[in-house]
């Protein structure tokens, strides 16, 4: 399916709420540390509830390591200064979408990374910041299953 990446996650909930997501829909999560909290953390648990043991979710030590383990991929960073909008591409399996920290998104220097295949963001009304980490993480995720039609959804 479609990897999903945090770059330095900070709010277990939203960590909690990507295991989760990745359960329902056959991705796979992807954890770039230093992390702001320890996956075992009870917020993060009661967000995942027990979907823990039906997601796959791997931490790597620094995003080098993570680009190294997954090849050579298409990445879709999302960030709020893109002028691509997330559903103008054409997504394929095995895909990464990649989401910055919370509340600051991605740095310059991982925008500027060569793996990076296209910046996209998600539309919001003028004057709004930003949309919640593992929200945004989810319109993504569902945007690119859907133009694969749902393959093994019910």
């Amino acid at each position: 399916m479609f990897n999903v990446m945090f770059h330095e996650p900070v709010i277990p909930p939203n960590t909690g709420n990507a295991i989760r997501l990745v359960a329902g829909t056959g991705c796979a999560l992807h954890l770039i540390e230093p992390l702001g909290f320890d996956l075992s953390e009870s917020k993060l648990r009661r967000a995942g509830l027990d979907y823990h043991d039906l997601a796959s979710v791997t931490v790597h030590p620094n995003l080098d390591a993570a680009w190294e383990s997954l090849g050579e991929q298409r990445v879709f960073a999302f960030t709020t200064s893109a002028t691509t909008r997330y559903t103008d591409i054409a997504y394929r399996p095995g895909d990464i979408l990649l989401f910055g920290t919370e509340p600051t998104g991605l740095p310059p220097e991982v925008l500027a990374d060569p793996h990076i295949t296209e910046q996209v963001r998600v539309p919001m009304l003028p004057g709004r910041r930003s949309m919640n980490l593992s929200n945004t993480a989810a319109v993504a995720v569902y945007e690119a299953w859907r133009q694969l039609g749902f393959p093994d959804g019910v």
